[in-house]
């Protein structure tokens, strides 16, 4: 079993910036492919952005051109950019490896002037 664990969010101001990680444990994590979701409240869970194991990346309309995914094997860890922040982007954050069916806990992510 993989163990995700994401780490980064907060609370920041419209027009700001956060970086979330997404760290992991358990298996060679350089062969997966690693996508973010969101879910705010009252809304389905949303597919934020996805890399695979050869750094293809793709990326929600809602968030082209402000978030970018990335991920550094050595440190079994991916990562996701996320600039320009707006009200909406608030949401609990979750990691997830399709491949395995894994979700990490979530982190929330809060953008509030």
């Amino acid at each position: 079993q993989v163990a995700l664990v994401e780490s980064g969010g907060g609370l920041v101001q419209p027009g700001g910036s956060l970086r979330l990680s997404c760290a992991t444990s358990g298996r060679i994590f350089s062969i997966y492919t690693v996508a973010w979701y969101r879910q705010a409240p009252g809304k389905k869970r949303e597919l934020v952005a996805a890399i695979t194991a050869e750094s293809r990346t793709n990326y929600a309309e809602s968030v082209k051109g402000r978030f970018t995914i990335s991920r550094d094997n050595a440190k079994n860890t991916v990562y996701l950019q996320m600039n320009s922040l707006k009200p909406e982007d608030t949401a609990v954050y979750y990691c997830f490896l399709p491949q395995v069916n894994e979700w990490g806990q979530g982190t929330q992510v809060s953008v509030s002037s």
